[in-house]
């Protein structure tokens, strides 16, 4: 954990969940995903079957393929000049077996980015509890690592999600602007203030759009329908909407930082057939992905820790996520959920 004093770091980590790359390794990623998760075998079925729907290849892996490139870069260009690896949760390169590497090429000190701007546990202190377990099973000559903050109310992602909401917007004549980010457990939501960064990273985004009017629900529910999860769902609301007469919407999935499966199955197949049976023009905005801005915000985060250069946000609410405290973004109890980040 990061303690505020200054040290001198040698590599950036880029930390995701991971995703299968071909049909055979579907069930194997689902299984590790839901290791020690109580979530019934049809359940994971019904999720393989999303994947299969894409050729059994999620687009995550090669989505931070490209943010990594981009980073190197970005990094060769202008500074400082660190190497960049990557290590997933559930799926190859695993983060245990890139921390092994990383020890073997002489890194002692680390930064890791995570691929999520919140205050969350799967979204922030689960990545700290991944990198204590890796560093445990590497054992002796295991570098350190510190994940730098959060990110939802930088300029350069706050920046980039209003430039692909106009983008989208200019699409349509006289839209509904919605935000979506993925639902949690309220058991987990009130553990963290992930809950308030979405609606403000909502509310600065819009305003940035110039579209001050919008909505802000959730999407990829996937417990147990006796367990209370953040609502509206994306579905619901799309329902409620065309029943009061709406017929354009954008769809803004503000809580995802590239195009992975829960953004092409769940709004650009499950919500976007349904619009179109409710008779509703929907155009779903992009996300950061390899933006320019967005990859210069990944910069600037290392930079706050490296050089000390000051944390640039918007909003009321500051940098989050700089110090973070043994108690932050607990889990009350292990959600029997399935996750597909």
């Amino acid at each position: 954990m990061y303690d505020g004093a200054r040290v001198e770091y040698d590599a950036i980590v880029v930390l995701s969940f991971g995703g299968p790359e071909s049909p055979d390794d579907v069930i194997p990623f689902l299984e590790n995903v839901l290791r020690g998760r109580n979530v019934p075998r049809e359940r994971m079925l019904a999720v393989a079957e999303h994947y299969y729907h894409f050729g059994g290849r999620s687009p995550i892996n090669d989505q931070n393929r490209a943010l990594i490139r981009a980073l190197e870069a970005e990094l060769a260009a202008h500074g400082p000049k660190l190497p960049v690896y990557w290590g997933n949760r559930n799926w190859h390169p695993l983060l245990a077996d890139t921390m092994a590497q990383m020890r073997d090429d002489g890194v002692r000190n680390a930064l890791a980015f995570a691929t999520s701007a919140w205050s969350s546990y799967s979204g922030c202190r689960q990545y700290r509890e991944d990198i204590a377990r890796a560093i445990e099973k590497v054992g002796e000559g295991a570098p350190r690592i510190e994940k730098i903050r959060h990110f939802h109310n930088h300029p350069g992602f706050l920046g980039v999600m209003a430039e692909r909401c106009r983008e989208a917007l200019a699409q349509l004549t006289d839209p509904c602007l919605i935000f979506t980010a993925h639902s949690v457990p309220l058991a987990l939501a009130e553990t963290s203030r992930y809950v308030e960064q979405i609606e403000e990273a909502c509310r600065l985004t819009a305003e940035l759009a110039g579209h001050p009017s919008w909505r802000q629900v959730y999407q990829s529910r996937s417990g147990p329908s006796t367990q209370p999860w953040l609502e509206p769902d994306i579905l619901d609301h799309l329902r409620e909407l065309a029943a009061d007469g709406v017929r354009e919407v954008v769809v803004a999935p503000i809580g995802f930082i590239s195009d992975h499966m829960e953004v092409l199955y769940d709004l650009d197949y499950e919500a976007s057939h349904l619009a179109s049976e409710l008779g509703v023009k929907m155009v779903r905005a992009g996300t950061p992905g390899t933006h320019p801005r967005f990859i210069s915000m990944i910069r600037e985060l290392i930079l706050e820790r490296t050089a000390g250069a000051p944390a640039r946000f918007l909003g009321d609410q500051g940098p989050s996520g700089m110090l973070c405290q043994p108690d932050c973004c607990a889990l009350p109890s292990r959600p029997g959920s399935l996750s597909r980040l």
